[in-house]
């Protein structure tokens, strides 16, 4: 028998293919397909690029599907999609119409996930929020409540599992942080309801479902236990990250709230008139903030700009440079050091005023405009217009000073 003639690809038998097979495909002139039998093929293209196709008829029409590029998509993931879409025919659905609706469900879920209705939410608010309640906000949601709920349709999301959400951060003893983030979440589910994605505000079932708590004073140490803790901060046996110890080094030097630390900006800053200003938008209060800076303060933020790696915050998260260190770090860094239920970042701010007018006699109202206090009256705010610059310049010179006095004391000096 003489030898059989060549037969191009495209015209070969249908039989099915093998890995070893279709590894070996080579880019012809033209494209061509190799068949794996009912249906399914292998369309190689003249570029070299392959595509698992299908090809059916329904309702007498002729129709094709695709199932992906080798070699993302196997030869036996090929086979399961083509008995799929096989059971679908059987069923009287196509293959084709029924992936189309399985991508517009997908997409309509993803605009009505929560995370998605939050942002939503989150963005129409801005701008009647300051910067840093903005920032505060997104931050829980980002830190406490998309990694749970998130990525669910915001329909079906059930009591229960907002409530097991905000006992998780109730178990870490943030009690108020707890009920503010059910707040937020109510707020969400309420835009939700107005914008038809959702029924109900479910969280309005959740009333008096989180523990009791007394709103009191953040934990402070006092001035004879402030030497200690200076010591461990300075030792650092709890190893922490440059940036985060030098967080802590100016809480205590500058006691701003911890929020308007960690959202510091380079140019906020100006180490040369020893001028840290706080623009309203960044602030509790919504009013511009000024901050002297003292000869040690000056030598930490140096410090940070020897090892910074953000042009724009002074503290940048470690994992997205673009945004600022997590509250939550100062509070695991006071945790590592030993001190936890002792002292907090916020505390800082009544061990300076207390020590301050102690120890170092100066007004209270000269404190009270250091730490950016709101005024008690209307009248006060209309007439109190006085910022005592060079007080306060002098005051936090002199609080810079009591530090490094107090680092230099015995342990035991501070215990009495």
């Amino acid at each position: 028998m003489g030898a059989q003639p060549h037969m191009p690809p495209e015209r070969c038998p249908q039989m099915k293919l093998s890995d070893r097979a279709w590894k070996g495909f080579e880019t012809m002139s033209k494209t061509y397909k190799k068949s794996d039998g009912q249906g399914l093929y292998l369309e190689v293209n003249k570029n070299g690029s392959k595509y698992w196709r299908m090809k059916y008829r329904i309702r007498g029409t002729e129709k094709r599907l695709s199932f992906g590029i080798y070699p993302e998509v196997s030869l036996s993931e090929a086979r399961l999609k083509r008995e799929e879409a096989r059971k679908l025919i059987r069923d009287d659905i196509d293959p084709s119409e029924h992936k189309k609706a399985q991508k517009r469900e997908k997409a309509l879920n993803n605009l009505t996930t929560f995370e998605s209705v939050a942002r939503e939410w989150h963005e129409l608010n801005l701008p009647k929020w300051t910067e840093s309640h903005a920032g505060y906000i997104i931050r829980r949601l980002e830190n406490d409540v998309f990694p749970v709920i998130g990525k669910r349709p915001i329909n079906e999301i059930k009591p229960l599992e907002v409530l097991d959400t905000i006992r998780k951060i109730e178990s870490r003893g943030a009690h108020e942080m707890a009920s503010r983030a059910l707040s937020v979440c109510g707020q969400v589910f309420r835009y939700a309801v107005i914008t038809e994605r959702a029924e109900i505000d479910i969280t309005q079932s959740l009333k008096g479902a989180l523990k009791p708590y007394k709103k009191g004073h953040y934990n402070a140490l006092t001035s004879k236990e402030l030497p200690e803790f200076l010591k461990a901060l300075e030792h650092n046996d709890a190893r922490l990250y440059p940036h985060t110890r030098h967080a802590l080094e100016l809480i205590i030097l500058t006691f701003v709230r911890t929020s308007e630390l960690i959202n510091s900006k380079w140019d906020e800053i100006d180490l040369e008139k020893a001028e840290w200003h706080i623009p309203a938008e960044r602030m509790k209060m919504g009013r511009p903030h000024f901050v002297p800076l003292s000869k040690q303060a000056i030598e930490v933020f140096k410090k940070l700009q020897d090892i910074s790696y953000s042009r724009d915050f002074v503290f940048p998260s470690q994992v997205r440079s673009n945004k600022a260190m997590s509250n939550n770090t100062i509070l695991k860094a006071i945790e590592r050091l030993g001190y936890k239920g002792r002292a907090t970042g916020h505390g800082f701010r009544a061990t300076a005023m207390s020590t301050i007018k102690e120890e170092l006699h100066y007004r209270h109202e000269v404190i009270d405009l250091q730490l950016a206090h709101v005024k008690k009256s209307k009248i006060d705010a209309a007439y109190d217009r006085a910022e005592f610059k060079e007080e306060r310049t002098k005051m936090m010179q002199g609080w810079a000073d009591y530090i490094d006095k107090a680092l230099k004391q015995p342990v035991e000096e501070s215990n009495d």
